[in-house]
């Protein structure tokens, strides 16, 4: 080949990769580089929708939590279309699910920038019955350098971390005969005895699905009438075993559900619990908590409440207590030592965040986290509602929540009371369900409706917590 024809060949190439580029770029808006990282900051990869441990905690140290002197400094937002996916975060790749122009998209971006990797995207056909959004509910997984998205229609996909080449494809709905249910499918997958395990809900009671990694072969079903609810399985250990824990209960006439403790590693069924609201128009959607001594939390919010389980040697469980007024909608109760700490309500007015020992039962306060704030000239009373928490630092008692109108805050909860270090309103949208991520610093917000404010569409934000002092 001639030079000429090299050149040529090369600015054409050029050109298209300008052009692919700059057509992944349009949605994005970059502020500013984020601050250095501290080498003596404790960092982490963000896997999952629960964080790196899958309990809604994260060990990263050095952030800025208090925003009296600076606040967090937006470093870039991305424009998002339909869902209430949160985004995973692994190698500085940070993976997006969302739902724009009738296709699901996945999407690596540098988790510093957002400057766009590659994407991967396909048809899907769903409206929500009662006019939620359109889009996924679960989030990416990443496991190793795989990343795997459960979209609202039971596909799911799994691709190349790095450079999103598809290594396998299912459509679940139609393999495994999966009704719609209320809201499509909104189970989190997990990676539990060397398989991908996902609460199917299928017809033949084909409830629970493990998968091979590589290949996405199912290595086997547990049948059990209970379908798929909202919740998110859970690995815990009990009598010393890996165990999986699925809190299950879909749409059905009457309404049944509740906790199956499995054997991950071939589908066993170990235990069965049930813990559902008998009205029809309820789901079961909080992950179940783990407990010392061989114990699990469980809450739904239409009737029973809370409870604590204790098992056997051979699974029985027996109920250690239980309160129908701890009623958390979906938010992923935190524990800390003795502590757990929820937000109950099924309603965005009457929401308290509430602090139980879970020992005994004990609720030590409840009550709703209130502050008053001034947005464009304008006083609103505000409230954390039917918020999120994420725990950060290994030790003490530091809190980052996020309300579901878009109010950002720190807070410092203990077994007395909770307190309220630092707000930022971010914008007021309502639908903000989705917990924030955070990794190497940096915390990622799911800004899933409109702005009211602004009219500043669905975003993806990025703001810095890199402590610089």
């Amino acid at each position: 080949m001639k030079l000429n024809q090299v050149l040529a060949l090369s600015i054409w190439i050029s050109g298209i990769l300008f052009l692919r580029d700059g057509v992944g770029q349009s949605r994005l808006q970059f502020n500013q580089t984020a601050g250095k990282l501290s080498s003596s900051a404790k960092v982490s990869d963000w896997l999952r929708f629960n964080g790196p441990n899958d309990d809604a905690c994260s060990p990263e140290t050095n952030l800025l939590l208090d925003w009296s002197e600076e606040e967090p400094k937006l470093v870039w937002a991305l424009e998002k279309g339909d869902g209430y996916s949160s985004p995973a975060i692994s190698q500085n790749i940070l993976v997006l699910f969302h739902r724009m122009d009738g296709q699901e998209m996945i999407e690596a971006r540098n988790a510093e920038n957002g400057r766009l990797l590659w994407d991967y995207s396909y048809p899907v056909e769903y409206r929500d019955r009662y006019g939620y959004l359109n889009g996924p509910r679960a989030s990416p997984v990443i496991i190793d350098n795989l990343v795997y998205a459960h979209g609202v229609t039971a596909w799911i996909t799994c691709l190349e971390l790095r450079t999103g080449k598809v290594v396998w494809r299912r459509n679940l709905r139609e393999e495994f005969g999966i009704p719609q249910n209320f809201f499509g499918k909104g189970s989190n997958p997990i990676s539990a005895g060397g398989c991908l395990i996902i609460n199917l809900g299928g017809s033949e009671n084909r409830s629970v699905v493990g998968l091979d990694f590589k290949t996405g072969l199912t290595k086997w079903v547990l049948k059990d009438e209970w379908g798929a609810s909202y919740s998110s399985p859970r690995r815990a250990k009990i009598n010393d075993k890996e165990v999986c824990l699925v809190f299950a209960g879909g749409e059905g006439r009457p309404s049944t559900g509740g906790l199956i403790v499995l054997d991950p590693k071939n589908g066993r069924k170990l235990s069965r619990f049930p813990w559902r609201s008998k009205s029809y128009e309820s789901v079961n959607a909080v992950p179940p908590i783990p407990l010392p001594e061989n114990r699990v939390y469980l809450s739904e919010c239409y009737e029973k409440g809370s409870v604590v389980l204790s098992f056997d040697k051979t699974y029985q469980p027996r109920i250690e207590w239980e309160n129908p007024d701890l009623n958390i909608h979906w938010m992923t109760p935190v524990l800390k030592g003795d502590l757990l700490y929820g937000i109950s309500g099924r309603h965005q007015r009457g929401a308290n965040l509430y602090c139980v020992n879970h020992l005994n039962g004990k609720v030590l306060w409840k009550e709703p986290v209130t502050w008053s704030d001034e947005w464009d000239g304008r006083r609103f009373q505000l409230e954390l509602f039917r918020g999120s928490l994420l725990a950060v630092g290994k030790e003490g008692n530091d809190f980052i929540g996020l309300s579901e109108l878009g109010s950002l805050i720190t807070l410092k909860l203990n077994h007395e009371t909770w307190r309220l270090v630092s707000k930022k309103q971010l914008f007021f949208a309502s639908g903000t369900w989705t917990m924030p991520a955070l990794s190497r610093g940096l915390l990622y917000i799911m800004q899933n409706e409109l702005d009211r404010i602004t009219g500043n569409g669905p975003r993806l934000l990025c703001y810095d917590l890199r402590k610089q002092k």
